[in-house]
């Protein structure tokens, strides 16, 4: 999942970044992806529900604090591609889970860094 490459830029290279942080990069990452899921099932895929998606995916990562910028693409993602709810487990949550456990061991083994500044 293309996003995610964004994801471990911003977790290798800025750790200490509040985007960085676990909450934000599994739950806006799961977020946004049932969000896209969401629109998909109600409206279908089209140039004006891809923006909604879009759209709606960004307010709730704002309003629930959990904003993850790699997380944005996942609306126009999951729907282009016509994904099923079972995405949202597979590659996504099991995904981004295993990205910040993968953040956990380096930044505390190898780099040095502290990481993570908070969980949830």
């Amino acid at each position: 999942m293309a996003p995610f490459g964004a994801t471990m830029v911003i977790l290798f290279g800025l750790p200490s970044s509040p985007l960085a942080q676990p909450r934000n990069i599994v739950v806006g990452h799961v977020l946004t992806t049932a969000v896209g899921l969401l629109v998909a099932t109600l409206m279908g895929v089209h140039a004006w529900s891809l923006g909604i998606a879009v759209g709606l995916a960004v307010t709730l990562m704002l309003v629930t604090d959990t904003t993850h910028p790699p997380a944005g693409a996942n609306p126009l993602l999951i729907m282009v591609a016509g994904e099923d709810w079972h995405f949202l487990i597979t590659p996504v949550a099991i995904g981004a889970l295993a990205i910040v456990a993968f953040g956990v061991v380096y930044h505390r083994g190898i780099s040095g860094q502290r990481y993570p500044m908070r969980w949830f």
